[in-house]
């Protein structure tokens, strides 16, 4: 069996990148809320999930999770597709 090896970033390195984020609540399903399609579409929004061990860890687009939160970032994230982010730093959001 060969592990995949995944590549990560720190959340405060995404921070310094792409502007201190907002969380976004789903009020609505993910297919009829235009501004949420409308951030998808620009590479703006982050998942944030638990890991099997209790961590959260982000990732960038829309993972629909029963316990997931969703951030919404000033900057594209385009960049950061298929990486995980860890050590989120629930301080470092905007008000």
């Amino acid at each position: 069996m060969k592990l995949l090896k995944v590549k990560t970033v720190r959340f405060t390195q995404v921070v310094e990148a792409c502007g201190k984020p907002q969380v976004y609540t789903l009020w609505q399903k993910p297919s009829t809320d235009r501004h949420l399609q409308s951030q998808l579409k620009n590479n703006r929004v982050m998942t944030i999930l638990k890991s099997q061990s209790g961590t959260d860890f982000g990732v960038v687009g829309l993972k629909e999770s029963k316990d997931a939160r969703y951030l919404i970032f000033p900057k594209s994230l385009k960049r950061l597709a298929d990486k995980r982010i860890v050590g989120i730093d629930w301080t470092l959001l905007r008000d």
